[in-house]
């Protein structure tokens, strides 16, 4: 498949594509976070995952699997157009509140806290790390935030299907270090 140069363009291509994955295969969702090889993954506390929107590859069976493996579920708040997100702690019984765009998000009173693993969603990956988002940045943003203050895994999750031969990166871009499908776990190579 040949895909636009136009960012704007090779997005409209991207999310007709993941919506099609989407109706076609109904347990993806649960297939990947099956497939998560956990003890492959860099020591962790908090991680982030985030509420599903759209075709987006719902999280929700993998962050349940990290939880009962003892790790710690943060959700992401978007506070601006040009801010980056903040994780909040999901704690069982809080009732969600909407975001700055309309997304259930933790309520204002729970804690902020630092995610050591960010399970980041897109519309498009390479094998060589790079990620195509919704557009907004939030996640460039929020990613170059935390990897100044220390050291964060970032897991994509798609399908299989969103991969692509090559994605032109820009500078602000953050790399992914992993990617999960429900085809399986891959590794990013950092040389």
């Amino acid at each position: 498949m040949n895909l636009p140069p136009d960012k704007t363009k090779l997005r409209t291509v991207l999310r007709r594509r993941r919506r099609a994955l989407a109706a076609g295969w109904p347990e993806a969702a649960r297939e990947a976070a099956a497939a998560l090889p956990i003890e492959r993954l860099p020591a962790f506390e908090w991680f982030a995952s985030y509420h599903a929107v759209g075709s987006e590859l719902d999280p929700a069976p993998l962050a349940a699997r990290l939880t009962l493996a003892g790790r710690r579920l943060a959700l992401p708040v978007t506070l601006g157009p040009d801010a980056p997100l903040e994780f909040r702690a999901w704690r069982k019984f809080d009732v969600p509140e909407v975001d700055a765009f309309g997304v259930p998000s933790p309520p204002a009173d729970a804690p902020v806290v630092r995610p050591q693993l960010v399970i980041c969603p897109l519309l498009a990956f390479d094998k060589a790390g790079g990620r195509l988002g919704q557009g907004g940045g939030h996640y460039d943003r929020t990613l170059a935030a935390l990897r100044a203050t220390g050291p964060v895994f970032v897991l994509g999750l798609a399908y299989a299907g969103q991969e692509v031969e090559r994605l032109a990166m820009e500078p602000h871009d953050q790399r992914l270090d992993a990617i999960l499908t429900e085809n399986g776990y891959t590794e990013v190579r950092k040389d």
